[in-house]
């Protein structure tokens, strides 16, 4: 019986993983917040509630890409840090949007070089990653400011047809993101190379001629696209760069993919879980912030939200 539920609770019979029992956690939640507080319903609060959800759901559809092959990326946070001062170092917005996906492409390039060439372990690779960029973003822009280009600024901030803008750059995300990992030949080897290393098989994948190293750098560079369409937002969002706006978004992402019934062990997940999971915590910190809850406590709750979640894996799923 105990089997039973563990491999009912970490979706062991889908290659989608468990993202059911998340969304029946968001429907309680919803319900919760509208009968226990009169101001969850009203409009604003539920814009803000899709304003701060949005940053929070690329960066962990991002870092979905290298979960499933069984890897981790620490350096998103930092990443979207530095896309934030980029865009604020003053110039037009066709120079530097470009420039700032480009230097984030390229850090991913890096973190799955170090991590297939070197044989890095992925925290390690990343975590030094995360601190190179720290030191640069904080050259680049020591304190909060700067100008960032109006076209960021307008593409988060306006509305088409009174639909607010984050509402189109989720619905885009989505629709990129869908297309990597389940119209394209990419997504399905990203399954295929977590399952056989999941499996305790890393030479599954190559036995079957796929380029596992060259897809493995591949899901490293999404990671760090996505966080900077990530910073890109709330560069938009806060008018200016900040070197610590990405701050603890890593975890965050992490706990979003895992609450979603993504595997960490890789070959397991699903892009609508990772959505769930990241719906999840924005609903929890939109809730605490209502009911005037400390933020430390809801740190301390996302932290435990983890630790269970991870709990639920074994050491040899997670590869930790």
């Amino acid at each position: 019986m105990k089997t039973t539920v563990n491999r009912f609770w970490i979706g062991a019979q889908s290659r989608q993983g468990l993202w059911l029992l998340p969304l029946l956690i968001v429907a309680a939640m919803v319900l919760t917040l509208t009968v226990g507080t009169s101001q969850f319903l009203r409009p604003e609060n539920l814009f803000n509630l899709v304003a701060q959800a949005m940053p929070l759901m690329i960066t962990a559809i991002g870092q979905l890409f290298v979960v499933l092959v069984g890897g981790l990326d620490l350096s998103v946070g930092s990443v979207i840090s530095f896309t934030t001062a980029v865009l604020a170092i003053g110039g037009p917005g066709y120079l530097l949007i470009p420039s700032a996906i480009a230097l984030a492409a390229l850090v991913g390039a890096t973190n799955g070089l170090v991590i297939t060439r070197f044989n890095v372990h992925p925290i390690i690779a990343t975590l030094g990653m995360q601190y190179v960029l720290l030191g640069v973003t904080r050259i680049l822009r020591p304190t909060s400011g700067g100008t960032v280009p109006e076209i960021v600024i307008s593409s988060v901030s306006g509305n088409i047809l009174g639909i607010p803008m984050p509402i189109f750059w989720g619905a885009a995300v989505i629709f990129i993101a869908w297309k990597l990992l389940y119209g394209s030949r990419f997504g399905l080897h990203l399954f295929a190379i977590g399952g056989g290393s999941a499996a305790g098989s890393e030479d599954a994948a190559r036995n079957f001629g796929l380029a596992v190293k060259r897809n493995i750098v591949l899901a490293y560079v999404a990671s760090s696209c996505f966080a900077a369409l990530a910073g890109i937002f709330l560069a938009g969002r806060i008018v200016s760069g900040d070197p610590n706006v990405g701050l603890l978004f890593e975890l965050d992402a992490i706990t979003a993919v895992a609450i979603g019934g993504t595997q960490l062990s890789g070959g397991v997940g699903s892009l609508h879980g990772t959505v769930i999971g990241a719906l999840v915590l924005a609903l929890l910190a939109n809730g605490m912030n209502l009911l005037n809850i400390s933020p430390f406590i809801q740190t301390a709750i996302k932290g435990a939200i983890l630790l269970l979640v991870v709990g639920t894996q074994t050491r040899k799923r997670t590869g930790l």
